[in-house]
């Protein structure tokens, strides 16, 4: 499960490079500041949960914890990253992407749950691993 986290966290945070950097120099003369700025939190939430990714993968955890932290993120990532990314993009594009609307939260959720699941675990061994 560490190798899988890993690999997560390393092809997510290569991904948030690529698209920060299309953000900030692709889309500048296609959409408004305020949907650049909407982009951007896409990327830094993306970012944040690409270190947890990895930063779990060396943590003293029972595999199935790993294993709901790994998808709880990755799923995560990808509902409210790529979600925010379509919407803040909408304007350049032919498809109406606001239906996506309700998975940003859905994903917000699950890396949320993230984050609670984590929490419970050092709660529960003491803080020790």
């Amino acid at each position: 499960m560490n190798k899988k986290l890993r690999l997560a966290g390393t092809f997510f945070g290569a991904t948030a490079v690529i698209l920060g950097a299309f953000g900030a120099h692709g889309l500048e003369t296609h959409i408004d500041s305020a949907a650049i700025d909407t982009y951007q939190t896409g990327v830094m939430y993306q970012f944040y949960h690409t270190f947890l990714l990895l930063i779990v993968s060396f943590f003293a955890l029972n595999e199935k914890t790993k294993r709901i932290l790994f998808w709880l993120l990755v799923i995560g990532i990808l509902c409210f990253s790529g979600s925010i990314y379509f919407l803040a993009t909408n304007t350049v594009t032919a498809f109406d992407f606001k239906i996506l609307g309700p998975v940003t939260p859905l994903g917000g959720t699950l890396l949320i749950a993230a984050w609670i699941v984590l929490f419970v675990n050092f709660l529960k061994k003491g803080g020790d691993n």
